[in-house]
């Protein structure tokens, strides 16, 4: 092999390295890594995920949230007034598209 070829077959390993990782980054930086720490939800956007969720459950508490959810875009979780608790997925625009009781085994 050439030295022509072999700095070709270097570059050309170099750049798929590149795009590994930055995939690998882009992935964890959007919330939708396995690692990643989960963010709740603030601010006024707290106040209406909050309204929507207890709005679909029609009791309870609001017990957890996070944004970037692998599910949704909002997750709030709503403890029900007999213990049970929900997971409410909401969009961007606050709409339930989806809801199912919580199961820890699934964590």
């Amino acid at each position: 092999m050439n030295r022509t070829s072999r700095l070709t077959v270097t570059g050309g390993a170099i750049i798929g390295a590149v795009i590994l990782v930055g995939g690998s980054i882009a992935a964890n930086a959007d919330g939708q890594g396995e690692d990643a720490p989960e963010t709740a939800i603030t601010g006024s956007a707290f106040d209406r995920a909050s309204a929507a969720a207890l709005a679909h459950a029609g009791e309870g508490r609001v017990t957890g949230t996070e944004i970037g959810d692998e599910e949704s875009y909002y997750e709030v979780e709503v403890t029900l007034d007999d213990g049970t608790e929900v997971d409410v997925q909401l969009d961007k625009g606050f709409a339930v598209v989806d809801a199912a009781p919580d199961n820890p085994t699934d964590d």
